[in-house]
Protein backbone atom coordinates (compact mmCIF):
# COMPACT_ATOMS: atom_id res chain seq x y z
CA UNK A 1 0.00 0.00 0.00
CA UNK A 2 2.69 2.58 -1.54
CA UNK A 3 0.51 5.60 -2.59
CA UNK A 4 3.94 6.53 -4.67
CA UNK A 5 3.64 2.82 -6.54
CA UNK A 6 -0.40 3.15 -6.55
CA UNK A 7 -1.73 4.72 -10.31
CA UNK A 8 -4.26 7.02 -10.17
CA UNK A 9 -6.99 4.16 -11.15
CA UNK A 10 -6.21 2.24 -8.27
CA UNK A 11 -6.39 5.18 -5.21
CA UNK A 12 -9.85 5.47 -4.74
CA UNK A 13 -11.08 1.88 -4.76
CA UNK A 14 -8.15 1.74 -1.84
CA UNK A 15 -9.38 4.73 -0.42
CA UNK A 16 -12.50 3.70 -0.35
CA UNK A 17 -12.12 0.44 1.64
CA UNK A 18 -10.61 1.92 4.33
CA UNK A 19 -12.64 5.10 4.51
CA UNK A 20 -10.69 7.39 3.31
CA UNK A 21 -7.59 6.58 5.81
CA UNK A 22 -4.03 7.53 5.03
CA UNK A 23 -0.82 7.45 7.23
CA UNK A 24 1.87 10.08 6.86
CA UNK A 25 5.06 9.55 8.55
CA UNK A 26 7.29 12.54 9.42
CA UNK A 27 11.09 11.90 10.54
CA UNK A 28 14.11 14.12 10.67
CA UNK A 29 17.91 13.83 8.78
CA UNK A 30 19.71 14.55 12.03
CA UNK A 31 23.32 13.44 13.73
CA UNK A 32 22.34 10.89 16.31
CA UNK A 33 25.60 10.80 18.11
CA UNK A 34 28.47 8.96 17.06
CA UNK A 35 27.19 5.31 16.65
CA UNK A 36 23.98 5.95 14.21
CA UNK A 37 23.30 7.79 11.21
CA UNK A 38 21.17 10.61 10.75
CA UNK A 39 17.92 8.73 9.02
CA UNK A 40 17.03 6.79 12.62
CA UNK A 41 13.90 9.44 12.97
CA UNK A 42 12.77 8.76 9.07
CA UNK A 43 13.44 5.10 9.00
CA UNK A 44 11.48 4.57 12.25
CA UNK A 45 7.89 6.65 11.29
CA UNK A 46 8.40 4.70 7.87
CA UNK A 47 9.19 1.10 9.31
CA UNK A 48 6.12 1.12 11.23
CA UNK A 49 3.91 2.54 9.03
CA UNK A 50 4.29 0.12 6.33
CA UNK A 51 4.72 -2.49 9.13
CA UNK A 52 0.97 -1.00 10.26
CA UNK A 53 -0.19 -0.89 6.23
CA UNK A 54 0.37 -4.67 5.82
CA UNK A 55 -2.18 -5.23 8.77
CA UNK A 56 -5.07 -2.45 8.08
CA UNK A 57 -4.56 -1.75 3.98
CA UNK A 58 -3.92 1.94 4.98
CA UNK A 59 -1.74 3.58 2.06
CA UNK A 60 1.32 5.06 3.14
CA UNK A 61 2.25 8.38 1.39
CA UNK A 62 5.89 9.15 0.79
CA UNK A 63 8.01 9.88 4.02
CA UNK A 64 8.98 13.35 4.47
CA UNK A 65 13.10 12.93 5.27
CA UNK A 66 13.16 16.75 6.95
CA UNK A 67 11.94 17.99 9.94
CA UNK A 68 12.00 21.04 12.75
CA UNK A 69 15.67 19.42 13.99
CA UNK A 70 16.44 23.55 14.63
CA UNK A 71 17.50 22.23 18.72
CA UNK A 72 20.60 19.98 17.71
CA UNK A 73 22.20 23.14 16.66
CA UNK A 74 25.37 23.01 14.32
CA UNK A 75 28.02 21.75 16.18
CA UNK A 76 27.40 18.32 15.01
CA UNK A 77 27.51 17.53 11.18
CA UNK A 78 24.50 15.64 9.59
CA UNK A 79 21.46 17.45 10.62
CA UNK A 80 19.37 19.46 8.00
CA UNK A 81 16.53 21.30 9.80
CA UNK A 82 13.63 23.36 8.76
CA UNK A 83 11.92 25.74 10.54
CA UNK A 84 8.85 25.51 12.15
CA UNK A 85 6.92 27.97 9.84
CA UNK A 86 8.27 25.66 6.82
CA UNK A 87 6.67 22.59 8.18
CA UNK A 88 3.72 23.55 8.94
CA UNK A 89 3.15 25.00 5.26
CA UNK A 90 4.75 21.54 4.04
CA UNK A 91 2.82 19.34 5.90
CA UNK A 92 -0.50 21.77 5.11
CA UNK A 93 -0.08 21.63 1.28
CA UNK A 94 0.37 17.58 1.80
CA UNK A 95 -2.61 17.69 3.12
CA UNK A 96 -4.57 19.75 0.55
CA UNK A 97 -3.33 17.76 -2.03
CA UNK A 98 -4.17 14.27 -0.29
CA UNK A 99 -7.64 15.71 0.26
CA UNK A 100 -8.42 16.35 -3.42
CA UNK A 101 -7.10 12.75 -4.19
CA UNK A 102 -9.55 11.43 -1.60
CA UNK A 103 -8.51 11.53 1.75
CA UNK A 104 -10.14 12.27 4.48
CA UNK A 105 -8.72 10.67 7.39
CA UNK A 106 -5.19 11.63 7.26
CA UNK A 107 -2.69 10.05 10.38
CA UNK A 108 0.27 12.00 10.92
CA UNK A 109 2.98 9.42 12.46
CA UNK A 110 5.81 11.54 14.26
CA UNK A 111 9.31 9.93 14.12
CA UNK A 112 10.83 13.42 15.53
CA UNK A 113 9.49 14.43 19.08
CA UNK A 114 10.50 18.26 18.17
CA UNK A 115 8.17 18.07 14.96
CA UNK A 116 4.99 18.02 17.09
CA UNK A 117 4.41 21.68 17.81
CA UNK A 118 4.66 22.41 13.85
CA UNK A 119 2.69 19.39 13.23
CA UNK A 120 -0.29 20.54 15.73
CA UNK A 121 -0.36 23.82 14.05
CA UNK A 122 -0.81 22.20 10.33
CA UNK A 123 -3.46 19.88 11.76
CA UNK A 124 -5.36 22.75 13.17
CA UNK A 125 -4.82 24.83 9.74
CA UNK A 126 -6.25 21.31 7.71
CA UNK A 127 -9.30 20.80 9.66
CA UNK A 128 -10.17 24.44 10.18
CA UNK A 129 -10.59 24.08 5.88
CA UNK A 130 -11.57 20.71 5.59
CA UNK A 131 -15.19 20.42 7.73
CA UNK A 132 -15.10 16.63 6.44
CA UNK A 133 -10.95 16.00 6.71
CA UNK A 134 -10.30 13.98 10.48
CA UNK A 135 -6.80 14.62 11.32
CA UNK A 136 -4.44 12.51 13.91
CA UNK A 137 -0.97 13.30 15.03
CA UNK A 138 0.93 10.85 16.88
CA UNK A 139 4.72 9.81 17.94
CA UNK A 140 6.27 6.78 17.10
CA UNK A 141 7.63 7.37 20.49
CA UNK A 142 4.63 8.18 22.86
CA UNK A 143 1.55 6.54 21.68
CA UNK A 144 1.41 4.28 24.35
CA UNK A 145 2.17 3.79 27.87
CA UNK A 146 4.17 0.47 27.10
CA UNK A 147 5.73 2.17 24.28
CA UNK A 148 6.45 5.83 26.26
CA UNK A 149 8.38 3.55 29.17
CA UNK A 150 10.21 1.73 26.43
CA UNK A 151 11.68 5.06 25.07
CA UNK A 152 12.31 6.80 27.96
CA UNK A 153 13.86 4.14 30.38
CA UNK A 154 17.35 5.57 30.18
CA UNK A 155 16.71 9.28 29.80
CA UNK A 156 13.59 11.90 29.81
CA UNK A 157 15.15 13.82 26.88
CA UNK A 158 16.14 10.90 25.27
CA UNK A 159 18.09 10.75 21.99
CA UNK A 160 19.88 8.12 19.90
CA UNK A 161 19.73 6.04 23.35
CA UNK A 162 19.32 3.03 24.07
CA UNK A 163 15.29 2.86 22.25
CA UNK A 164 16.55 4.06 19.20
CA UNK A 165 19.80 1.73 19.14
CA UNK A 166 17.50 -1.16 19.62
CA UNK A 167 15.02 -0.28 17.61
CA UNK A 168 17.87 0.22 14.61
CA UNK A 169 19.42 -3.31 15.76
CA UNK A 170 15.93 -4.95 15.13
CA UNK A 171 14.86 -3.00 11.81
CA UNK A 172 17.39 -1.12 10.29
CA UNK A 173 21.12 -2.70 11.54
CA UNK A 174 22.80 -0.97 8.56
CA UNK A 175 22.31 2.56 10.30
CA UNK A 176 24.33 1.13 13.21
CA UNK A 177 27.94 2.99 12.47
CA UNK A 178 29.80 1.89 15.50
CA UNK A 179 29.47 -0.94 17.98
CA UNK A 180 31.33 1.23 20.27
CA UNK A 181 27.92 1.75 22.09
CA UNK A 182 29.99 2.64 25.76
CA UNK A 183 31.79 5.75 24.03
CA UNK A 184 28.21 6.91 22.61
CA UNK A 185 27.29 6.82 27.02
CA UNK A 186 26.30 10.48 27.41
CA UNK A 187 23.63 10.71 30.35
CA UNK A 188 20.41 13.39 30.37
CA UNK A 189 21.50 16.29 31.94
CA UNK A 190 17.95 18.03 31.56
CA UNK A 191 15.99 16.73 34.37
CA UNK A 192 14.53 20.04 36.73
CA UNK A 193 15.49 22.42 34.11
CA UNK A 194 13.49 25.38 33.55
CA UNK A 195 14.66 26.37 29.82
CA UNK A 196 14.72 24.13 26.60
CA UNK A 197 17.87 24.07 26.07
CA UNK A 198 19.36 22.88 22.47
CA UNK A 199 21.38 19.64 22.44
CA UNK A 200 24.59 21.36 22.38
CA UNK A 201 24.21 22.87 25.58
CA UNK A 202 22.98 19.33 27.16
CA UNK A 203 24.94 16.42 25.76
CA UNK A 204 28.74 16.26 24.94
CA UNK A 205 27.95 14.05 21.58
CA UNK A 206 24.85 14.58 20.38
CA UNK A 207 23.27 12.02 22.82
CA UNK A 208 21.33 11.73 25.62
CA UNK A 209 20.72 8.15 27.24
CA UNK A 210 23.11 5.02 27.08
CA UNK A 211 22.85 2.82 24.01
CA UNK A 212 25.24 0.50 25.57
CA UNK A 213 22.49 -0.99 27.36
CA UNK A 214 20.96 -1.53 23.95
CA UNK A 215 19.61 -4.84 22.43
CA UNK A 216 18.34 -6.70 19.31
CA UNK A 217 15.51 -8.61 21.78
CA UNK A 218 14.68 -5.31 23.34
CA UNK A 219 14.34 -3.76 19.57
CA UNK A 220 11.98 -6.19 18.16
CA UNK A 221 9.75 -6.06 21.38
CA UNK A 222 9.73 -2.02 21.22
CA UNK A 223 8.97 -2.74 17.41
CA UNK A 224 6.31 -5.25 17.93
CA UNK A 225 4.81 -3.07 20.72
CA UNK A 226 4.78 0.10 18.37
CA UNK A 227 3.28 -1.10 15.35
CA UNK A 228 0.48 -3.11 18.01
CA UNK A 229 -0.38 0.06 19.46
CA UNK A 230 -0.38 2.41 16.03
CA UNK A 231 -2.81 -0.56 14.40
CA UNK A 232 -5.28 -0.06 17.19
CA UNK A 233 -5.04 3.57 16.73
CA UNK A 234 -5.17 3.16 13.03
CA UNK A 235 -8.31 0.64 13.02
CA UNK A 236 -10.42 2.49 15.76
CA UNK A 237 -9.81 6.09 13.34
CA UNK A 238 -11.26 4.38 10.18
CA UNK A 239 -14.63 4.14 11.67
CA UNK A 240 -14.36 6.86 14.02
CA UNK A 241 -16.95 9.94 13.64
CA UNK A 242 -17.66 13.03 14.76
CA UNK A 243 -19.70 13.22 18.17
CA UNK A 244 -21.80 15.50 16.28
CA UNK A 245 -22.27 16.62 12.87
CA UNK A 246 -23.53 19.97 11.34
Amino acid sequence: MDWAELSWEEIPNVLKAVNGAALLPIGATEQHGPHLACGVDTVVAQTVCDAVSTRTHVPVLPAMPYGCSLGHSSKWPGTISLDPVMLIQLVKQIGDWAYKSGVRRLFLVNGHVTNEAPLRCALEMLRAQYSDLMVNLTCTGKMSPRVDQFHHADAIDWHANDAETSLMMAVAPEQIRSHDFVRADDPDRTQDLVFAHPVNHTSLNGVTGFPSQASLDKGKQGFAWMVEDLTAIVEHGINECAPLTS
